[in-house]
């Protein structure tokens, strides 16, 4: 015999198993190949994964490099050097970032440029700084390259977590367990994570690898 209720909730089951269309996640940033702009200037932000589309940058555009600064979060710069920036700056690790930024956008000119390039984690973390300093979105580029993870913020206690590479995840402010939504704040720098059992507690899906 069938409980009441039975069939909205398979009806809702089934509904959450139909792939949504990818006109539902407009907020998703899309990253394409770096390209050369007019621009006075160019800051050129990456990690270690980023740091190959820097160089396919610098191959097609070489006289780029004398007025570009570089941003760099990895543990062997040496390629970088090797391009002659006229400016680099190595961090040792995403929390250096906003003291970084702060500092190379006291000096920033009209005609800035700022290329982005790694991870889902760093290019989503430095576009909410560069953002927030005021560049307009035609003044930015992204690539992804390297780490599907993600910089996760909990809709429930605004924590932020970085480098999600689960779905499910377990939140490290609350401990609730967290659905992995496409849905991005670009104000944050990070995508939202929902609690995935609150209609049933403790019925929770199989963990899944996040995929790029």
């Amino acid at each position: 015999m069938r409980r009441p209720g039975h069939e909205r909730s398979s009806a809702r089951e089934a509904r959450m198993t139909i792939a949504p269309s990818a006109s539902l996640f407009a907020s998703r940033p899309r990253h394409a190949p770096l390209q050369a702009r007019p621009c006075t200037s160019a800051l050129m932000i990456a990690d270690e994964p980023g740091i190959a589309a820097l160089l396919s940058l610098a191959a097609v555009v070489p006289d780029l490099m004398p007025r570009s600064t570089m941003l760099i979060c990895a543990a062997d710069a040496d390629a970088i050097r090797a391009l002659r920036p006229a400016r680099l700056v190595e961090i040792g690790s995403p929390a250096e970032l906003p003291a970084a930024l702060t500092a190379l956008f006291a000096d920033a000119r009209m005609g800035l440029q700022v290329h982005i390039a790694g991870g889902e984690a760093l290019i989503n973390q430095a576009l909410a700084l560069v953002q927030a300093a005021g560049l307009p979105a035609g003044a930015i580029q992204t690539e992804h390259r390297g780490s599907p993870a993600r910089r996760m913020q909990c809709v429930h206690c605004k924590t932020i977590a970085e480098g999600i590479t689960t779905d499910p995840y377990d939140c490290p402010g609350c401990g609730r367990s967290l659905f992995v939504r496409d849905h991005f704040s670009r104000r944050l720098g990070a995508y939202q994570g929902v609690c995935v059992d609150a209609e049933t507690p403790g019925i929770l899906p199989e963990v899944q690898e996040i995929q790029a």
